[in-house]
């Protein structure tokens, strides 16, 4: 089982830095900078980083093919590679519908514009010409200018389409579930995408994007994970509440309290309705033990790497330790 961790640019830049080299030191293998518009930008986070570190992997978690040309994608990664002496990998998504409608962005094709970017991305790192006539994309002759080297690229997916199409031409699948079931239910789709290009699950990495919280003491990890879990409850598609048996009036409640919370400040209130079920499917919280005994269903499950998302803690630095002390060195 590989680790990674997930942390969000909102915070000043020598904060990032403290907790990615705390992660470094605590025997993470990845860290992965979400890339949004209202947040500091992903590819200078990640420029200060590869200076700051020596062994921990890390790349952009995810970017996407629309606010970024695939050409600017390829050259961005390719620096930050060169900077960090071949430490970099790709996560790339199809994208949220919901920001880019909020910087006027169409949400089109995706599986089209996603296969695509990643075809051209990766001749671009060949060191290709490309010309290229694609439904989304038309290049003709684009080149880099240096040497990039080989970049592995994990593709961020849920759906039942883009979950084969990343195990078609990616390197790994990012997948934002915490849950054994999420991941049994997305084999298939992966064993499908896998078959089509004919490629082993051993060269394969499939990862649990998830949310963690870790502590010493199971209630004050598991609290600290509820107001994330609301949000991803009150954003999860039916047919994953289904999946997982939850109520229409349970789920209802998680969005009645966030609009409550959103307009009154009642936050205290989202809390209260996320229920213990809902923490369990959505999250991986408790104490180390606790995490441990889900991380090796996740792996029966077919899962290779966990990424511990938001909160990861409620002390985040405490909670990064205690994952390297007591989680990691006892699973790697």
């Amino acid at each position: 089982m590989k680790f990674g961790i997930e942390f969000v640019p909102d915070m000043k830049y020598y904060e990032l830095e403290y907790y990615v080299q705390l992660a470094e030191d605590n025997a993470f293998d990845h860290v992965w900078i979400t890339d949004h518009y209202n947040n500091r930008n992903v590819y200078s986070m990640l420029t200060l980083l590869a200076l700051r570190t020596r062994t921990i992997k890390l790349g952009p978690g995810v970017t996407n093919p629309y606010h970024i040309n695939p050409a600017l994608t390829a050259s961005a990664i390719g620096t930050i590679n060169e900077i960090s002496g071949g430490r970099a990998v790709l996560g790339i998504g199809a994208g949220d519908k919901v920001t880019f409608d909020r910087i006027g962005i169409a949400w089109e094709k995706p599986l089209a514009r996603m296969r695509e970017a990643v075809e051209i991305i990766r001749q671009l790192h060949a060191g290709k010409s490309v010309t290229y006539d694609g439904k989304v994309f038309k290049f003709n002759g684009a080149r880099l200018g240096f040497k990039t080297g080989s970049i592995p690229i994990y593709i961020g997916a849920q759906g039942p389409k883009m979950l084969q199409l990343a195990a078609e031409i990616g390197d790994g699948v990012l997948i934002n579930a915490s849950h054994p079931k999420d991941f049994e239910e997305a084999k298939g789709n992966i064993d499908a995408g896998l078959s089509k290009a004919g490629k082993s699950r051993d060269a394969f990495d499939t990862v649990a994007y998830a949310s963690m919280s870790v502590d010493k003491n199971r209630d004050n990890a598991r609290n600290a994970a509820r107001i994330v879990v609301a949000f991803i409850v009150a954003g999860s598609p039916d047919v994953v509440l289904q999946r997982h048996g939850l109520s229409d009036e349970a789920v209802n409640k998680v969005r009645d309290a966030l609009n409550a919370a959103f307009t009154k400040g009642d936050w205290p209130g989202v809390a209260k309705a996320v229920t213990d079920e809902m923490i369990d499917i959505f999250s991986i919280s408790g104490t180390p033990d606790d995490v441990i005994e889900r991380i090796n269903e996740l792996s029966k499950a077919g899962v290779t790497q966990v990424v511990a998302g938001s909160p990861i803690g409620p002390d985040k630095k405490k909670s990064i330790k205690l994952i390297g002390k007591e989680v990691i060195s006892k699973l790697k």
